[in-house]
């Protein structure tokens, strides 16, 4: 990060994981270590997509990318407070058309077989999703993107694009994780009552899904920023015991 990277969101420099003391910067070191523990607790050798499909995939989205240009990330989850690469800037953003929900059912991260869990993906829906834009530099495109590749690709349960939004500072393209319905985790927005039920129960070797959903809703609370969902998912586990 450089030393005006929260020019624009001062209060950011205090609820910001820095990336080097990010577990989530999955460098090939930090990706060794994390598999390791998915094999130690039970996961078959195919788990995760090979390296070289990750890497495929990345290409197929970036290998076009011109060497002088800087790139932004559009986050919406936990990219928000733990982005895990180096980013020269950030600001708020916001994209039409799209909102956050928890579509994607998983049992590795924070859930498991047995208290299996729900992460966010961005949905195409009417309205508009308010979120932070990260600007990796040019110089570290690549470098920075590899990473986090490894983080949001491990499994395919994204479909990565460009995506136009609008920032204070002007519009802007960014890299998205938007929604993939065509892969296996993908269950589309499941009904409130049951939404609620498996953030509050799920659980697996990054914590538990119910924190997930606290950090995301304390984040949006300090920028300011208001999303209904994730409001009343926040008020409804609250009210729900964990396991």
């Amino acid at each position: 990060m450089t030393a005006d990277a929260f020019i624009h969101l001062p209060e950011l420099r205090t609820r910001v994981t820095h990336p080097e003391k990010s577990l989530l910067r999955l460098t090939p070191e930090m990706f060794a270590m994390w598999e390791q523990r998915a094999r130690a607790a039970g996961w078959p050798a195919g788990w995760r997509l090979p390296d070289e499909v990750i890497e495929a995939s990345r290409l197929a989205v970036l290998g076009d990318h011109k060497a002088g240009d800087d790139l932004w990330i559009y986050s919406y989850g936990s990219l928000m407070w733990d982005p895990g690469f180096h980013f020269a800037e950030v600001r708020l953003a916001d994209v039409e058309g799209y909102q956050r929900r928890f579509t994607l059912k998983i049992n590795l991260g924070r859930g498991s077989h047995d208290y299996p869990a729900l992460m966010l993906s961005l949905e195409p829906q009417e309205g508009r999703c308010h979120g932070l834009a990260f600007r990796i530099a040019a110089d570290s495109v690549h470098a920075e993107t590899a990473i986090l590749w490894r983080r949001e690709m491990l499994r395919g349960g994204y479909a990565p694009a460009m995506v136009s939004m609008l920032t204070p500072q002007g519009p802007i393209d960014a890299l998205a994780f938007v929604s993939n319905p065509s892969h296996p985790s993908y269950v589309g927005e499941l009904p409130f009552a049951e939404t609620a039920r498996l953030i509050a129960s799920g659980k697996g070797i990054l914590g538990t899904n119910r924190e997930y959903l606290v950090q995301l809703a304390t984040q949006l609370d300090a920028l300011g920023i208001e999303d209904p969902y994730v409001a009343q998912l926040h008020a409804e586990i609250g009210a729900m015991p964990g396991i």
